[in-house]
Protein backbone atom coordinates (compact mmCIF):
# COMPACT_ATOMS: atom_id res chain seq x y z
CA UNK A 1 0.00 0.00 0.00
CA UNK A 2 2.72 2.48 0.99
CA UNK A 3 4.98 1.35 -1.84
CA UNK A 4 2.26 1.83 -4.46
CA UNK A 5 1.37 5.26 -3.12
CA UNK A 6 5.01 6.35 -3.35
CA UNK A 7 5.33 5.02 -6.90
CA UNK A 8 2.32 7.18 -7.85
CA UNK A 9 4.26 10.25 -6.61
CA UNK A 10 7.49 9.39 -8.45
CA UNK A 11 7.48 12.32 -10.91
CA UNK A 12 6.54 14.77 -8.14
CA UNK A 13 9.42 13.49 -5.98
CA UNK A 14 11.92 13.84 -8.82
CA UNK A 15 10.75 17.39 -9.60
CA UNK A 16 11.02 18.48 -5.96
CA UNK A 17 14.53 17.03 -5.62
CA UNK A 18 15.61 18.84 -8.79
CA UNK A 19 14.24 22.16 -7.55
CA UNK A 20 16.22 22.15 -4.30
CA UNK A 21 19.42 20.78 -5.92
CA UNK A 22 19.34 23.77 -8.28
CA UNK A 23 19.85 26.04 -5.27
CA UNK A 24 23.56 26.46 -4.52
CA UNK A 25 23.43 26.01 -0.75
CA UNK A 26 27.10 26.15 0.18
CA UNK A 27 27.56 28.06 3.45
CA UNK A 28 28.43 31.69 2.74
CA UNK A 29 28.79 34.96 4.62
CA UNK A 30 25.92 35.63 7.00
CA UNK A 31 23.38 38.26 5.99
CA UNK A 32 20.49 39.78 7.90
CA UNK A 33 18.19 36.88 8.76
CA UNK A 34 20.40 34.46 6.83
CA UNK A 35 22.95 33.07 9.32
CA UNK A 36 24.46 30.61 6.82
CA UNK A 37 24.22 32.83 3.74
CA UNK A 38 21.66 33.43 1.03
CA UNK A 39 21.88 30.10 -0.79
CA UNK A 40 21.32 27.99 2.32
CA UNK A 41 18.43 30.28 3.33
CA UNK A 42 16.78 29.84 -0.07
CA UNK A 43 17.02 26.06 0.30
CA UNK A 44 15.25 26.25 3.66
CA UNK A 45 12.51 28.48 2.24
CA UNK A 46 12.07 26.05 -0.66
CA UNK A 47 11.58 23.07 1.66
CA UNK A 48 9.26 24.88 4.06
CA UNK A 49 7.08 26.05 1.17
CA UNK A 50 7.04 22.53 -0.25
CA UNK A 51 6.09 21.17 3.18
CA UNK A 52 3.16 23.59 3.42
CA UNK A 53 1.96 22.61 -0.04
CA UNK A 54 2.01 18.95 1.05
CA UNK A 55 -0.25 19.77 3.99
CA UNK A 56 2.20 19.85 6.88
CA UNK A 57 2.61 22.30 9.74
CA UNK A 58 5.93 24.12 9.35
CA UNK A 59 8.23 25.89 11.79
CA UNK A 60 11.23 28.10 11.05
CA UNK A 61 13.52 28.31 14.08
CA UNK A 62 15.25 31.70 13.66
CA UNK A 63 16.35 30.80 10.12
CA UNK A 64 18.88 28.43 11.73
CA UNK A 65 16.86 25.24 11.15
CA UNK A 66 13.29 24.33 10.27
CA UNK A 67 10.89 21.42 10.24
CA UNK A 68 7.63 20.00 8.92
CA UNK A 69 5.36 18.20 11.40
CA UNK A 70 2.41 15.83 11.10
CA UNK A 71 0.20 13.94 13.54
CA UNK A 72 -0.78 14.06 17.20
CA UNK A 73 0.53 12.58 20.42
CA UNK A 74 2.71 13.37 23.39
CA UNK A 75 5.85 11.89 21.82
CA UNK A 76 7.62 12.68 18.57
CA UNK A 77 9.90 10.80 16.20
CA UNK A 78 12.10 12.58 13.69
CA UNK A 79 13.91 12.29 10.39
CA UNK A 80 16.90 14.63 10.45
CA UNK A 81 18.30 15.74 7.10
CA UNK A 82 20.39 18.67 5.89
CA UNK A 83 20.15 21.09 2.98
CA UNK A 84 23.67 22.55 3.02
CA UNK A 85 26.31 21.08 0.72
CA UNK A 86 30.08 21.09 0.37
CA UNK A 87 31.56 23.29 -2.40
CA UNK A 88 31.23 21.75 -5.86
CA UNK A 89 34.93 21.78 -6.75
CA UNK A 90 36.19 21.02 -10.25
CA UNK A 91 35.99 18.09 -12.65
CA UNK A 92 32.23 17.92 -13.32
CA UNK A 93 30.86 16.54 -16.58
CA UNK A 94 27.39 17.79 -15.72
CA UNK A 95 26.60 21.14 -14.14
CA UNK A 96 26.64 20.74 -10.33
CA UNK A 97 23.50 22.85 -9.86
CA UNK A 98 21.41 21.94 -12.91
CA UNK A 99 19.98 18.64 -11.57
CA UNK A 100 20.19 17.07 -15.01
CA UNK A 101 18.89 13.54 -15.51
CA UNK A 102 21.05 11.13 -17.50
CA UNK A 103 20.70 7.34 -17.66
CA UNK A 104 18.25 7.21 -14.77
CA UNK A 105 20.35 9.38 -12.47
CA UNK A 106 19.85 12.90 -11.13
CA UNK A 107 23.22 14.67 -11.14
CA UNK A 108 24.14 17.56 -8.85
CA UNK A 109 25.77 18.57 -5.59
CA UNK A 110 23.52 17.36 -2.77
CA UNK A 111 21.57 14.75 -4.71
CA UNK A 112 22.83 12.05 -2.35
CA UNK A 113 24.26 14.22 0.46
CA UNK A 114 21.66 15.10 1.60
CA UNK A 115 18.94 16.90 -0.34
CA UNK A 116 17.61 13.89 -2.25
CA UNK A 117 17.04 11.75 0.86
CA UNK A 118 15.67 14.72 2.85
CA UNK A 119 13.06 15.52 0.21
CA UNK A 120 12.43 11.78 0.00
CA UNK A 121 11.64 11.68 3.72
CA UNK A 122 9.11 14.48 3.25
CA UNK A 123 7.28 12.47 0.59
CA UNK A 124 7.52 9.33 2.72
CA UNK A 125 5.60 11.20 5.42
CA UNK A 126 3.11 12.49 2.83
CA UNK A 127 2.38 8.91 1.80
CA UNK A 128 1.65 7.98 5.43
CA UNK A 129 -0.58 11.07 5.75
CA UNK A 130 -2.47 10.55 2.50
CA UNK A 131 -3.23 6.94 3.42
CA UNK A 132 -4.45 8.15 6.84
CA UNK A 133 -2.36 5.50 8.60
CA UNK A 134 -2.94 5.55 12.39
CA UNK A 135 -0.07 7.05 14.39
CA UNK A 136 0.39 7.47 18.15
CA UNK A 137 3.37 9.79 17.81
CA UNK A 138 3.96 13.01 15.88
CA UNK A 139 6.54 13.01 13.09
CA UNK A 140 8.99 15.78 12.25
CA UNK A 141 11.10 16.08 9.12
CA UNK A 142 13.86 18.42 10.27
CA UNK A 143 15.76 20.57 7.75
CA UNK A 144 19.27 21.24 9.02
CA UNK A 145 21.41 23.94 7.42
CA UNK A 146 24.93 23.54 8.81
CA UNK A 147 25.82 19.84 8.86
CA UNK A 148 28.88 20.15 6.64
CA UNK A 149 30.53 22.88 8.71
CA UNK A 150 29.68 22.35 12.36
CA UNK A 151 26.00 21.46 13.04
CA UNK A 152 25.35 24.84 14.67
CA UNK A 153 21.79 24.51 13.37
CA UNK A 154 20.99 21.47 15.52
CA UNK A 155 22.77 23.00 18.50
CA UNK A 156 20.47 26.00 18.12
CA UNK A 157 17.44 23.70 17.90
CA UNK A 158 18.42 22.05 21.18
CA UNK A 159 19.35 25.31 22.93
CA UNK A 160 16.01 26.87 21.98
CA UNK A 161 14.25 24.07 23.84
CA UNK A 162 12.74 22.44 20.77
CA UNK A 163 11.45 18.92 21.37
CA UNK A 164 13.89 16.02 21.26
CA UNK A 165 12.56 12.90 19.51
CA UNK A 166 12.11 9.59 21.32
CA UNK A 167 13.61 7.92 18.26
CA UNK A 168 14.44 8.52 14.64
CA UNK A 169 17.06 8.48 11.92
CA UNK A 170 19.13 10.59 9.57
CA UNK A 171 19.28 9.40 5.92
CA UNK A 172 22.84 10.66 5.54
CA UNK A 173 25.10 7.60 5.39
CA UNK A 174 24.41 4.01 4.38
CA UNK A 175 22.29 0.95 5.09
CA UNK A 176 21.58 -1.13 7.09
CA UNK A 177 21.88 0.82 10.38
CA UNK A 178 24.82 2.78 11.74
CA UNK A 179 24.78 2.69 15.53
CA UNK A 180 28.41 3.71 15.94
CA UNK A 181 30.18 6.81 14.59
CA UNK A 182 33.75 7.81 15.17
CA UNK A 183 34.51 11.01 17.02
CA UNK A 184 35.55 13.86 14.72
CA UNK A 185 38.08 16.63 15.25
CA UNK A 186 38.31 19.31 12.57
CA UNK A 187 40.96 21.99 12.98
CA UNK A 188 42.82 24.77 11.22
CA UNK A 189 46.43 25.82 11.83
CA UNK A 190 48.73 28.47 10.43
CA UNK A 191 52.50 28.76 10.20
CA UNK A 192 54.22 32.11 9.81
CA UNK A 193 57.09 32.26 7.30
CA UNK A 194 59.97 34.54 6.41
CA UNK A 195 61.21 33.79 2.87
CA UNK A 196 64.89 32.89 2.54
CA UNK A 197 67.14 31.52 -0.17
CA UNK A 198 66.86 31.74 -3.96
CA UNK A 199 63.81 29.45 -4.19
CA UNK A 200 60.71 31.18 -2.85
CA UNK A 201 57.28 29.61 -2.30
CA UNK A 202 55.15 32.44 -3.70
CA UNK A 203 51.81 30.68 -3.17
CA UNK A 204 50.28 27.32 -2.40
CA UNK A 205 46.69 26.13 -2.49
CA UNK A 206 44.69 22.91 -2.57
CA UNK A 207 41.51 21.26 -1.38
CA UNK A 208 37.91 22.45 -0.99
CA UNK A 209 37.03 21.35 2.57
CA UNK A 210 38.73 19.61 5.51
CA UNK A 211 36.46 16.56 5.17
CA UNK A 212 37.24 15.98 1.49
CA UNK A 213 40.38 14.29 0.13
CA UNK A 214 41.84 16.97 -2.19
CA UNK A 215 42.17 15.99 -5.84
CA UNK A 216 44.18 19.05 -6.90
CA UNK A 217 46.84 21.27 -5.37
CA UNK A 218 49.40 23.67 -6.78
CA UNK A 219 52.36 25.75 -5.72
CA UNK A 220 53.96 28.70 -7.48
CA UNK A 221 57.68 29.05 -6.85
CA UNK A 222 60.10 31.70 -8.03
CA UNK A 223 63.74 30.77 -8.64
CA UNK A 224 66.68 31.36 -10.98
CA UNK A 225 65.93 30.18 -14.53
CA UNK A 226 69.02 27.98 -14.60
CA UNK A 227 67.26 25.70 -12.11
CA UNK A 228 64.05 25.28 -14.11
CA UNK A 229 65.22 22.20 -16.00
CA UNK A 230 66.39 20.45 -12.81
CA UNK A 231 62.93 20.74 -11.29
CA UNK A 232 61.18 19.73 -14.52
CA UNK A 233 63.29 16.57 -14.67
CA UNK A 234 62.42 15.79 -11.05
CA UNK A 235 58.72 16.21 -11.89
CA UNK A 236 58.98 13.85 -14.86
CA UNK A 237 59.74 11.05 -12.39
CA UNK A 238 56.64 11.68 -10.25
CA UNK A 239 53.29 10.46 -11.57
CA UNK A 240 51.18 12.96 -9.62
CA UNK A 241 53.20 16.09 -10.51
CA UNK A 242 53.16 18.35 -13.60
CA UNK A 243 55.18 21.57 -13.99
CA UNK A 244 54.35 24.66 -16.06
CA UNK A 245 56.73 27.55 -16.74
CA UNK A 246 55.52 31.14 -16.30
CA UNK A 247 58.04 33.98 -16.69
CA UNK A 248 60.37 33.80 -13.66
CA UNK A 249 58.35 31.14 -11.84
CA UNK A 250 57.16 27.56 -12.05
CA UNK A 251 53.64 26.32 -11.33
CA UNK A 252 53.85 22.90 -9.75
CA UNK A 253 50.56 21.05 -10.10
CA UNK A 254 49.64 17.96 -8.09
CA UNK A 255 46.81 15.63 -9.10
CA UNK A 256 45.03 13.25 -6.76
CA UNK A 257 41.68 11.48 -6.43
CA UNK A 258 38.80 12.97 -4.45
CA UNK A 259 37.05 10.99 -1.72
CA UNK A 260 35.15 11.60 1.49
CA UNK A 261 37.38 12.48 4.43
CA UNK A 262 36.07 9.45 6.32
CA UNK A 263 37.50 7.11 3.66
CA UNK A 264 40.80 8.68 2.56
CA UNK A 265 42.05 5.27 1.46
CA UNK A 266 39.63 5.53 -1.47
CA UNK A 267 41.31 8.71 -2.68
CA UNK A 268 44.75 10.14 -3.31
CA UNK A 269 45.79 13.29 -1.45
CA UNK A 270 47.11 15.89 -3.88
CA UNK A 271 48.34 18.17 -1.08
CA UNK A 272 50.46 15.45 0.49
CA UNK A 273 51.99 14.55 -2.88
CA UNK A 274 52.69 18.23 -3.59
CA UNK A 275 54.47 18.67 -0.25
CA UNK A 276 56.50 15.51 -0.80
CA UNK A 277 57.66 16.90 -4.13
CA UNK A 278 58.46 20.32 -2.63
CA UNK A 279 60.53 18.48 -0.06
CA UNK A 280 62.93 17.50 -2.86
CA UNK A 281 63.68 21.16 -3.62
CA UNK A 282 66.30 23.37 -2.04
CA UNK A 283 64.12 25.58 0.15
CA UNK A 284 65.70 27.38 3.10
CA UNK A 285 64.64 28.63 6.53
CA UNK A 286 60.99 28.64 7.64
CA UNK A 287 59.68 27.25 4.37
CA UNK A 288 61.98 24.25 4.58
CA UNK A 289 61.04 23.71 8.24
CA UNK A 290 57.32 23.74 7.39
CA UNK A 291 57.64 21.36 4.45
CA UNK A 292 59.90 18.99 6.39
CA UNK A 293 57.52 19.00 9.36
CA UNK A 294 54.52 18.21 7.15
CA UNK A 295 56.32 15.41 5.34
CA UNK A 296 57.71 13.85 8.52
CA UNK A 297 54.60 13.95 10.67
CA UNK A 298 51.85 13.70 8.05
CA UNK A 299 53.08 12.71 4.59
CA UNK A 300 50.86 10.00 3.09
CA UNK A 301 49.86 8.63 6.49
CA UNK A 302 46.07 8.11 6.79
CA UNK A 303 45.96 6.93 10.41
CA UNK A 304 47.93 9.42 12.55
CA UNK A 305 50.81 7.01 13.09
CA UNK A 306 53.47 9.55 12.09
CA UNK A 307 52.07 11.98 14.66
CA UNK A 308 51.93 9.28 17.34
CA UNK A 309 48.15 9.59 17.77
CA UNK A 310 47.06 6.25 16.30
CA UNK A 311 44.13 4.50 18.02
CA UNK A 312 41.87 1.57 17.15
CA UNK A 313 39.09 -0.63 18.54
CA UNK A 314 37.25 -3.79 17.46
CA UNK A 315 33.91 -2.02 16.88
CA UNK A 316 34.97 0.77 14.51
CA UNK A 317 38.56 0.11 13.48
CA UNK A 318 41.44 2.52 12.98
CA UNK A 319 42.02 6.23 13.56
CA UNK A 320 41.49 8.22 10.32
CA UNK A 321 43.50 11.31 9.31
CA UNK A 322 42.86 13.63 6.35
CA UNK A 323 44.82 16.73 5.33
CA UNK A 324 41.97 18.55 3.59
CA UNK A 325 43.11 22.04 2.57
CA UNK A 326 46.17 24.23 2.26
CA UNK A 327 46.34 27.92 1.42
CA UNK A 328 49.19 30.37 1.74
CA UNK A 329 52.03 32.48 0.42
CA UNK A 330 55.63 33.27 1.36
CA UNK A 331 54.54 34.87 4.66
CA UNK A 332 51.90 32.46 6.02
CA UNK A 333 50.44 29.04 5.27
CA UNK A 334 47.12 27.68 6.58
CA UNK A 335 46.11 24.01 6.69
CA UNK A 336 42.88 22.25 7.68
CA UNK A 337 42.83 18.73 9.10
CA UNK A 338 40.00 16.26 9.68
CA UNK A 339 40.58 13.43 12.19
CA UNK A 340 38.24 10.59 13.22
CA UNK A 341 38.85 8.45 16.29
CA UNK A 342 37.29 5.06 17.28
CA UNK A 343 33.89 4.94 19.00
CA UNK A 344 35.21 3.56 22.31
CA UNK A 345 37.96 6.20 22.52
CA UNK A 346 37.95 9.89 23.37
CA UNK A 347 39.60 13.11 22.23
CA UNK A 348 41.51 13.19 25.50
CA UNK A 349 43.28 9.98 24.44
CA UNK A 350 45.35 11.85 21.84
CA UNK A 351 44.87 15.61 22.16
CA UNK A 352 48.00 16.27 24.25
CA UNK A 353 50.25 14.37 21.85
CA UNK A 354 48.67 16.13 18.87
CA UNK A 355 49.14 19.56 20.45
CA UNK A 356 52.75 18.73 21.31
CA UNK A 357 53.49 17.82 17.69
CA UNK A 358 51.79 20.91 16.28
CA UNK A 359 53.73 23.09 18.70
CA UNK A 360 56.90 21.35 17.53
CA UNK A 361 56.05 22.43 14.00
CA UNK A 362 55.41 26.02 15.16
CA UNK A 363 51.78 25.65 14.05
CA UNK A 364 49.31 28.11 15.58
CA UNK A 365 45.73 26.91 16.14
CA UNK A 366 43.05 29.00 14.39
CA UNK A 367 40.06 26.84 15.33
CA UNK A 368 39.30 23.35 16.58
CA UNK A 369 35.86 21.68 16.50
CA UNK A 370 35.13 18.39 18.23
CA UNK A 371 32.18 16.01 17.83
CA UNK A 372 32.23 13.16 20.32
CA UNK A 373 31.96 9.57 19.17
CA UNK A 374 28.52 7.92 19.14
CA UNK A 375 27.44 4.44 20.15
CA UNK A 376 23.79 3.35 20.54
CA UNK A 377 23.07 -0.03 22.13
CA UNK A 378 21.66 -2.72 19.82
CA UNK A 379 18.96 -3.34 22.46
CA UNK A 380 17.42 0.12 22.03
CA UNK A 381 13.75 -0.06 20.98
CA UNK A 382 13.96 2.18 17.92
CA UNK A 383 17.06 0.33 16.68
CA UNK A 384 15.13 -2.95 16.76
CA UNK A 385 12.24 -1.34 14.85
CA UNK A 386 14.56 -0.03 12.15
CA UNK A 387 16.10 -3.50 11.87
CA UNK A 388 12.62 -4.98 11.43
CA UNK A 389 11.78 -2.54 8.63
CA UNK A 390 15.06 -3.08 6.81
CA UNK A 391 14.80 -6.86 6.97
CA UNK A 392 11.21 -6.82 5.71
CA UNK A 393 11.97 -4.44 2.84
CA UNK A 394 15.35 -5.84 1.79
CA UNK A 395 15.04 -9.53 2.68
CA UNK A 396 18.38 -9.66 4.47
CA UNK A 397 19.71 -9.31 7.99
CA UNK A 398 20.04 -5.73 9.24
CA UNK A 399 23.60 -5.73 10.53
CA UNK A 400 24.62 -2.90 12.83
CA UNK A 401 27.75 -1.12 11.66
CA UNK A 402 30.14 1.60 12.79
CA UNK A 403 31.60 4.21 10.43
CA UNK A 404 34.22 6.91 10.25
CA UNK A 405 31.77 9.40 8.77
CA UNK A 406 29.95 11.76 11.08
CA UNK A 407 26.21 12.40 10.75
CA UNK A 408 23.54 14.41 12.52
CA UNK A 409 23.10 11.46 14.84
CA UNK A 410 25.93 13.00 16.86
CA UNK A 411 24.09 16.28 17.21
CA UNK A 412 20.75 15.03 18.53
CA UNK A 413 19.83 12.30 21.00
CA UNK A 414 17.96 9.17 19.91
CA UNK A 415 18.97 9.41 16.24
CA UNK A 416 21.01 6.94 14.17
CA UNK A 417 22.06 6.95 10.52
CA UNK A 418 19.80 4.84 8.28
CA UNK A 419 20.49 4.99 4.52
CA UNK A 420 20.48 6.26 1.83
CA UNK A 421 23.34 4.26 0.24
CA UNK A 422 22.57 0.60 -0.41
CA UNK A 423 25.16 -2.15 -0.20
CA UNK A 424 27.32 -2.21 -3.32
CA UNK A 425 26.47 1.32 -4.42
CA UNK A 426 29.43 3.67 -4.97
CA UNK A 427 30.07 6.49 -2.52
CA UNK A 428 29.60 9.59 -4.68
CA UNK A 429 29.01 12.25 -2.03
CA UNK A 430 31.56 15.12 -1.97
CA UNK A 431 32.82 14.00 -5.40
CA UNK A 432 32.51 15.52 -8.88
CA UNK A 433 29.34 14.35 -10.67
CA UNK A 434 27.57 13.40 -7.46
CA UNK A 435 24.27 11.73 -8.34
CA UNK A 436 21.39 9.68 -7.01
CA UNK A 437 19.84 6.89 -9.04
CA UNK A 438 16.11 7.53 -9.41
CA UNK A 439 15.29 3.88 -8.64
CA UNK A 440 17.38 4.09 -5.45
CA UNK A 441 15.72 7.36 -4.48
CA UNK A 442 12.24 5.84 -4.78
CA UNK A 443 13.32 2.70 -2.91
CA UNK A 444 14.65 4.95 -0.15
CA UNK A 445 11.33 6.77 0.09
CA UNK A 446 9.54 3.44 0.42
CA UNK A 447 11.87 2.28 3.20
CA UNK A 448 11.64 5.62 5.03
CA UNK A 449 7.85 5.57 4.86
CA UNK A 450 7.79 2.10 6.41
CA UNK A 451 10.27 3.22 9.08
CA UNK A 452 8.28 6.35 9.92
CA UNK A 453 5.12 4.30 10.32
CA UNK A 454 6.84 1.63 12.44
CA UNK A 455 8.41 4.20 14.75
CA UNK A 456 5.29 6.36 15.10
CA UNK A 457 2.43 3.84 15.21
Amino acid sequence: MLDEKILSMKEEIIKSVQEVVRIKSVEDKAKDGMPFGEGVHRALENCLELSKSLGFKTVNVDNMIGYAEYGEGDEMIAVLGHLDVVPEGDGWKYSPYAAEIHNGKIYGRGTTDDKGPTIGALYALKAVKDLNMPLKRRVRIIFGLNEETGSKCVKHYVEKGEEIPVGGFTPDAEYPIINGEKGIVTCKYKRKLAPQGDIILESIRGGIAPNVVPDYAEAVISLPKDKFDIIKKLADKVEEIKVEEKEDSLIIKSYGISAHGSTPDKGKNSISHLLLFLGKLDFKGDTKEFIDFMNKYIGLDLHGKNLGIYLEDEISGEFIFNLGTILGNNHEINIEINMRYPVTKGYEDFKDIFKEKMDLGKMEEIYLRHKKSLYVSPDTEFIKKLQKVYEEKMGEKAELISIGGGTYAKAMKNIVAFGPIFKGEPMVEHKPDEYIEIDSLIKNVQIMAAAIYELAK
